[in-house]
């Protein structure tokens, strides 16, 4: 089997030192494996992304000396493909709606018989509060969550992975209560995309036959809620390489709006692309 893996920012900001990081450790271990670079871009939130972020993505990759098959994928461009895959999920039963703000998941997690909030994937461990609800009484302002439970019930095992990475490589799962406990009935469609990260990113791994993804640590945990999708929908269940976050001197996980440490900042005040490599580690 061929090797491909891909890089897939969002065209949100400027790329900085983390996405250097990502990118180019996807791009070397497809090069060591004689396998095939592919660059997607996530740009399904619509307010955010801006064209000239786009440009500036291609032209980081391009001066770090990254190359990718073309077309470049986009995901605005692929809106039925995501509304196919979350119609054979309304179809199994599995997805309700919800109309709950983050405010009123925050005050449900504060009652006294619910405990200490906790945290996931997509922020605060949604409570459950719409579960109960039909997609026949969706409205227009509700988004789609879907029933965690009940989709590990469906497939009648509870999801797990290959992790390439160190220092943990080998198989990883969770029970349903630990799904339900630290990630919940994640969102699958927003009101005003459509989608959502978790729908899209399955769907489109799979129509770019990734067989390995590479990205950061910091999105362990949602390849349980991958998988999962990846096997309610039949799609091929590829390997994840979870890598190191590149972080600030005060130890934080870097952010688009961090501009002193963006790759075009260190281009134009001198940097060649192999101080990128040596910034980062790669070396």
């Amino acid at each position: 089997m061929t090797y491909v893996t891909r890089f897939a920012p969002s065209p949100t900001g400027p790329l900085h030192l983390g996405h250097a990081y990502s990118a180019l450790t996807a791009w070397d271990r497809a090069q060591a494996k004689g396998g095939r670079f592919r660059l997607r871009i996530e740009d399904i939130d619509r307010q955010r992304s801006k064209p000239q972020w786009e440009a500036q993505i291609y032209d980081d990759l391009h001066w770090l000396g990254i190359a990718w098959e073309e077309p470049v994928m986009r995901q605005s461009d692929r809106l039925p493909a995501y509304r196919t895959a979350l119609d054979v999920l309304i179809s199994l039963d599995l997805c309700y709606p919800c109309c709950c703000s983050r405010g009123d998941i925050r005050a449900a997690l504060s009652a006294p018989q619910e405990g200490a909030p906790a945290h996931g994937p997509d922020g605060l461990v949604y409570p459950g509060t719409c579960r109960a609800r039909s997609m026949f009484d969706a409205g227009p302002s509700d988004v789609v969550r879907l029933n965690i439970a009940a989709a590990v019930d469906h497939l009648g095992e509870a999801p797990y992975f290959r992790e390439t990475a160190l220092p943990r490589p080998g198989v990883h799962r969770r029970t349903i209560q630990e799904l339900r406990f630290e990630i919940g009935d994640v969102v699958l469609a927003r009101r005003d995309m459509g989608t959502s990260y978790h729908l899209s990113v399955v769907v489109d791994d799979a129509e770019q036959g990734i067989t390995e993804v590479v990205r950061g640590n910091d999105l362990f945990m949602a390849t349980f809620i991958h998988i999962l999708l990846q096997d309610l929908l039949a799609l091929p269940r590829p390997a994840y390489h979870h890598h190191k976050l590149i972080r600030d001197d005060t130890g934080k996980r870097l952010a688009k709006r961090d501009d002193a440490r963006a790759i075009s900042r260190y281009r134009d005040d001198g940097a060649t692309p192999q101080d990128i490599r040596a910034l980062v580690g790669l070396t």
